[in-house]
Formats: structure tokens, C-alpha cells, sequence
């Protein structure tokens, strides 16, 4: 098993210092999240340091990677070159790395498209992506505040930003996001009824 270190060392031959950053301010923010609902902290650094370890290796590569993946991968997410950094990631902390924690691995795969079904670690690994502190979307602020108060409601408005980006750019929307989407307005409307 590498040390934090060598893993830092690892990412700084395989990413630009921009993108090296936000791996650091992912972990970071991902402590942070798993502070606040109750998640295992070192778990939670180590996906947020690693979920981006194939963003900037050739996309050919990326895809040898997806199609070796045990993991189901979907025929949207074969036709989409930026979310096989995900997949590749996962496949590579498994198999590279020596990583077998499949809630790491879990969150490193799901970490851009989301799914139904996740584990608290794999929403906090989506959430710090979000919201850490290298982003400067407008609305981050709000969406930090709700990241960091409400895991259901915040998942909810992530994947709803997620999927009004995906259909402004014309992408493919996969199956596992939508999935995604409907568990978490079910969990967010229920709770709603619950109040009223």
C-alpha cells in the first residue's frame, strides 16, 4: 500500500499543477463533508485525492482502461470520452495502485455521473468535487452552504446542475444519473411531506 505521500507524488507526475490543486482541495473538502455526516475521514481524503488520477492521461488510454473494467459500464458512457476518466480512475487506483476498498473505489467510478444507491462516501466524494474550493461557478456559495447541511437535498440540486449541463452541451445523459436524480426527489419530497 503506497503512503499519502507517495501517492501525492504519484498524481503530481500524472496531472497538471491545476488539476493537481483541485485533487488537494477535494480531499480536503471531502474531510470536511465526511466530518459532518459521519463518514470514515481517510476513506474520504484518499477518494477525493484520487478521483481524478486519469482526467489527463490520452482518452484512448482512458478507454482501454473502461473496457478492461469489471464494473458495468454502460453503452452511453462508451459513446462519452469525459466520463471515462471515472471508470479509468477506478480501474487504475484496483489495479495500479493495489486499492480494494470498494467504497473508494465506488466513489472514484460514480463520482461524475452519480447513481442510485450510494454510499455515504460516494455522495461526499460527488458533493466535494462540486464544491470545493478551486470552484467558482456561480452559486457555489449556496451550494456549499447545502452541501454542508442537507446530504439528500444537496445530492439533489447536484444532480440537477449536472444534468442541465450535460443537455446544454448536447451529451448523452446516462442511465445511472437519471437513476440517481429520481431516488434523490423521492427522498427530498417524502421528507417535505414528512414536515408539512
Amino acid at each position: 500500500m503506497y503512503s499519502v505521500s507517495e501517492l501525492k507524488d504519484i498524481l503530481k507526475d500524472r496531472l497538471s499543477k491545476k488539476r493537481f490543486t483541485h485533487s488537494l482541495n477535494v480531499a480536503d473538502e471531502a474531510i470536511r463533508l465526511a466530518e459532518i455526516f459521519g463518514a470514515n475521514k481517510s476513506d474520504a481524503y484518499l477518494a477525493g485525492l484520487l478521483h481524478d488520477i486519469c482526467k489527463e492521461i490520452p482518452a484512448e488510454e482512458q478507454k482501454q482502461m473502461v473496457m478492461k473494467s469489471y464494473r458495468s459500464v454502460t453503452d452511453v458512457e462508451r459513446e462519452s470520452p469525459p466520463l471515462y476518466h471515472a471508470i479509468a480512475g477506478a480501474w487504475y487506483i484496483e489495479n495500479a495502485l493495489g486499492i480494494r476498498n470498494e467504497d473508494i473505489l465506488n466513489a472514484v467510478r460514480y463520482h461524475t455521473i452519480a447513481r442510485a444507491g450510494m454510499s455515504k462516501l460516494e455522495q461526499i466524494i460527488y458533493l466535494a468535487d462540486l464544491v470545493s474550493a478551486d470552484r467558482t461557478y456561480k452559486d457555489v456559495n449556496k451550494m456549499r452552504r447545502l452541501a454542508h447541511s442537507n446530504l439528500d437535498g444537496a445530492m439533489l440540486e447536484a444532480i440537477k446542475f449536472s444534468i442541465a449541463d450535460v443537455i446544454g452541451k448536447g451529451a448523452l445523459l446516462p442511465v445511472h444519473t437519471t437513476e440517481a436524480y429520481n431516488q434523490y426527489a423521492l427522498k427530498v419530497k417524502e421528507v417535505k411531506k414528512e414536515v408539512s
